[in-house]
């Protein structure tokens, strides 16, 4: 693998920096654009960014990619209005369980089945889908956003304890007893972003009520966020022991998540109404603290370059795959702990984050960037065959030259230069 970048171009906050951001960004959008399925909704992309036949048509990609696009759109990317459409029509259509409400997990490539249940993961992205549609001002994003929110309340979120539960059955009328912090982490963003655009205060408390429980779980165990919990949120801290690299459950601690929440916790640190400035910086130092653990057990796991996926409790790695996400949001959580707090260990860690995504995770010849490498850096597709959609790569082009305190698509209709 060969670097394409100089190295003035990994340097936080420099003009080259700037150039390789805004390549990236443009390069990312470009590649997307076939991911619109007929009947509505993202189909999943494969190496080339052509849909892959073989892959489910899902409700998280599919918010995702209007999410992206309505990112596209504030950026300037032509075509991006009426691909935010294509995917709004699949959450409105296809996705939409007319029946029972809410929406399904995926329905086929020719979406004639679907998938049974309903999980939160999802749910919280069409929020974050139909509050960027919004923004920018898409038909039907008000009534979609309304929808999403009333079933969001109605069946995921738990008021009494500030967490979400995770998965009904199809018909909403049996809860797992499983609980997750993954889509609670997804959850926080969701609801932070509709405060933002609807300035409805209430989510963006209701997301603090859910990182005061995780930055307590993680304080408690050594900065490593425990991902799975019993039915009365007991951590269960052996869950998939047998099946480590689980897509979504994996066992053990993930470091990347670690690094995600740390930014989310500086979002809501730095946007609260109601913490005084004692408790934001109580967060901020929290977010600093998942930050540094995540790196100390993960980075350079097992003697080559790179973050691994999880960990067992002690720090030790489980499963030394490098994810192309935990390198997006480590350059999102690097990038806004060093304009917070001015911290050159922070701008070291953005260049030498920048660096590696150049040398191995951006795809130079077919474009976008490769999701899934082994420990010695080589392309692997075990968890993440192809390049299902860009919504981490894109928002790390564009959140380092944004406000760390708003979330990215408001941050970028009130920056559109930046």
């Amino acid at each position: 693998m060969t670097c394409t970048y100089s190295p003035e171009a990994y340097v936080f906050g420099s003009e080259e920096n700037h150039d390789l951001l805004e390549a990236e960004t443009n390069e990312l959008l470009h590649f997307g654009h076939n991911f619109p399925a007929p009947q509505g909704g993202s189909y999943w992309l494969d190496d080339s960014g052509n849909p892959d036949l073989t892959q489910s048509i899902h409700t998280w990609i599919t918010c995702r990619m209007a999410h992206v696009y309505s990112l596209g759109f504030l950026h300037g990317e032509p075509g991006a209005a009426e691909l935010v459409d294509k995917a709004i029509a699949g959450l409105r259509g296809p996705l939409h369980d007319d029946e029972n409400g809410g929406w399904y997990p995926s329905i086929s490539a020719d979406g004639s089945t679907h998938e049974t249940g309903k999980v939160c993961y999802a749910h919280a992205f069409v929020i974050l889908a139909a509050t960027s549609a919004k923004l920018i001002g898409r038909p039907g994003s008000d009534e979609l956003l309304e929808e999403a929110l009333a079933t969001y309340d109605k069946h995921f979120w738990d008021d009494e304890i500030g967490l979400a539960v995770d998965t009904w059955n199809t018909e909403f009328t049996k809860l797992d007893s499983y609980r997750g912090i993954n889509a609670n982490m997804h959850t926080t963003e969701a609801f932070l972003a509709v405060a933002d655009v609807t300035g409805n205060e209430e989510h963006r408390e209701r997301a603090g009520r859910i990182i005061d429980h995780v930055v307590g779980w993680a304080s408690n165990n050594s900065w490593r966020i425990p991902e799975h919990f019993t039915a009365d949120w007991q951590p269960d801290l052996e869950c998939n022991h047998d099946k480590p690299d689980d897509q979504f459950k994996p066992y053990g601690a993930t470091p990347g998540h670690g690094i995600e929440w740390a930014r989310l916790i500086t979002q809501y640190a730095l946007s609260s109404k109601q913490r005084s400035e004692e408790g934001k910086q109580q967060l901020i130092e929290a977010a600093e603290n998942l930050f540094t653990q995540a790196l100390s057990d993960a980075w350079n796991a097992e003697g080559t370059i790179g973050l691994a996926y999880t960990t067992d409790w002690n720090g030790k790695p489980v499963v030394t795959d490098r994810m192309h996400w935990t390198l997006a949001e480590s350059v999102n959580t690097s990038a806004t702990l060093a304009t917070v707090t001015g911290k050159q260990v922070y701008k070291d860690w953005y260049a030498i984050f920048w660096k590696y995504i150049d040398e191995y995770l951006i795809d130079h010849e077919n474009g976008s960037w490769f999701h899934q490498l082994n420990k010695d850096n080589e392309v692997i597709g075990t968890v993440w065959p192809g390049k299902s959609d860009l919504y981490h790569a894109t928002q790390c082009t564009l959140i380092p030259r944004l406000d760390p305190a708003v979330s990215v698509a408001p941050a970028m209709k009130a920056n559109p230069n930046a």
